[in-house]
Parts: structure tokens; sequence; C-alpha cells
């Protein structure tokens, strides 16, 4: 699959560079242009390229928003997401390391709001970047990634992503609430948890 990375800061280029890894096809974009990305895709070699976001949108199979959340609303146009699968890794803050304050609503749920024809889903946010790097392929039992979304078959899509990383996918529920549980402030946030650990708080 080849998926589609748009913001290559350092979870982004991490994701990237465990995705392929993993023996997937990474298309990279960042607002700086592609030729900025000439390094990063010559140490991924042939599995990766770059474009400019809608064009990454356009050849990807999935796409993973990895910019900082402001910048979301725009950054596509509505067409190049259509009937895609797209994993909002964003993370609303309204300070450093505060939550934005969003009135109740999800950071995911404006996300589709702005992108209604795409299948959005809540995932890949909660991990820093350095254990991302390496807990995938490090011995012991596997970590969680969460997925929320409402569209089952994309959750699933998400899902097997995830563990072709080495990582456990856990299924937070619906877009709204399971997405609230996963973004700044909510309480699985930043929080590494086993599998066993993320099935048990799950079902408390």
């Amino acid at each position: 699959m080849r998926t589609g990375i748009i913001g290559t800061g350092r979870i982004g280029s991490t994701l990237a560079r465990i995705l392929v890894a993993a023996g997937h096809q990474v298309v990279l974009a960042n607002a700086r242009g592609p030729q900025t990305l000439d390094p990063l895709v010559a140490e991924l070699g042939r599995a990766a390229s770059a474009a400019h976001p809608a064009e990454a949108a356009d050849r990807a199979e999935l796409l993973v928003l990895m910019v900082p959340f402001e910048r979301v609303r725009g950054l596509l146009p509505p067409y190049a997401v259509q009937d895609k699968v797209l994993v909002d890794a964003t993370n609303a803050f309204g300070g450093p390391g505060a939550p934005a304050d969003l009135g109740g609503r999800g950071s995911s749920d404006l996300v589709a709001e702005w992108y209604p024809d795409a299948q959005v889903v809540k995932s890949l946010n909660t991990m820093h970047f350095e254990t991302l790097a390496v807990a995938g392929t490090a011995p012991g039992e596997r970590l969680a990634h969460f997925t929320a979304g409402d569209d089952v078959k994309s959750k699933e899509i998400v899902a097997g992503i995830i563990s072709d990383l080495g990582f456990a996918p856990v299924d937070t529920g619906p877009l709204h609430s399971g997405g609230i549980l996963q973004q700044p402030g909510g309480p699985l946030f930043n929080r590494p948890l086993t599998e066993a650990q993320a099935l048990a708080w799950i079902s408390h």
C-alpha cells in the first residue's frame, strides 16, 4: 500500500522510515516543496518519493496528516481525498503543552467537516516520535496504537498498517468519542500502553 504522509517533521519522518522498513511505499509532502525532501527520499530509497500535498494525496491510497492542527483546514483540495482513508494524526494545542479549547468537539470532528468526502480515522497521534521509531521492533509485548472512526473498513485498513509496523491496533470507537480519548487532554494521549493494558482500559 502506498501511504501519503503530509508533514515531514520528526514524527512524519519517523513514520516514513518505519513504513518503508515494513515494506510499504510512501509519498512525502510538506509545505516547503518536494525538493526539500531530497535527503529523506535518498535515505529511504526506491520505496519513497516526494510531491506537493495535493499530488501526494492523489498518488496515495491512504493519507496521513502529520502537520500542526492549525494548518489542516484548506491544506488539501477536498476532491484530492474523496473516498480515501484520511488518518488524522494531528494534535490540537492551544499553547505549549495545553490542549486547545474546541468547545467540547473533537479535533477529528473538525477534520471530518473540512474533508467531508474522506473516511477520517483518528490514529498515530498519541506516541512520542522516539518511541514510535523503535517500539515496533522491540522485544516484549506490543504497544498499542489506537483507531477511532465511523467507517469500519477504514479502521480495519489502518489497523492492518499498525500491525505491519509491529504495534497492536486497539479500537476506541466512533470518531467523536474515540477521537476525544486520543487527543491532547484525553486519557490515552502520550500514554504508552501494552496491548493488554489498552484493552483492559477500553473495557473498564
